[in-house]
């Protein structure tokens, strides 16, 4: 989540909620020294982790990466202007992540050979879509599984649980939106297996 200061944003909304690190890790599942880590920049918290974390405030991941509303939003973006909120293996680059009423995401994906979104499923509000610029994904939802190659896409309610993983030799890229922007909802976090 390399140009954003996660711990700091972190610590900084958990405190305008007057919630501890012990009872925000309660809430979310995760031990204290997560939360205390994650707040000292000591780790790199996962996206689906954050997401874990935020959803025991409750907050969306694009509510916690928005920042100040300008008068008039850009309508432009350069290439150094999306945010990167992957997890250090993974590359999501959020579209318009400043936007504070952002009704969508946006997202450029970069997932490196044997990167995925972890063991566990995803489910979140919201419906997702995406085009597969180049390389492939093995995409599961509900149960059934598709490798996705460049030029194919795919499109689906994100409550039905869903997981992306990279099992080819090359590295994906994907372009994917999702509505609400509830998550960074193209999947959630990334993991290097």
């Amino acid at each position: 989540m390399s140009g954003f200061d996660v711990g700091a944003r972190l610590r900084q909304l958990r405190q305008a909620r007057g919630l501890s690190q012990r009872e925000l890790a309660k809430r979310a599942g995760v031990t204290n020294s997560t939360i205390s880590l994650i707040e000292q920049n000591s780790v790199s918290p996962s996206v689906s982790s954050l997401k874990k974390i935020l959803d025991a405030m409750p907050l969306s991941i694009s509510e916690f990466f928005a920042i100040e509303t300008r008068e008039r939003e850009p309508v432009f973006y350069a290439a150094e202007d999306l945010v990167d909120i992957g997890d250090g293996v993974l590359s999501w680059r959020l579209v318009a992540a400043g936007r504070a009423e952002r009704r969508m995401s946006i997202i450029h994906e970069h997932y490196p050979p044997g990167a995925d979104t972890g063991e566990d499923m995803l489910t979140h509000e919201g419906e997702e879509g995406g085009v597969v610029v180049s390389g492939s994904i093995e995409l599961w939802v509900d149960g059934e599984a598709r490798r996705l190659h460049a030029g194919d896409a795919y499109y689906f309610d994100s409550r039905r649980p869903h997981r992306f993983r990279n099992v080819g030799d090359e590295d994906c890229v994907i372009v994917s939106a999702n509505n609400p922007p509830s998550f960074t909802d193209g999947g959630d976090t990334r993991h290097h297996r």
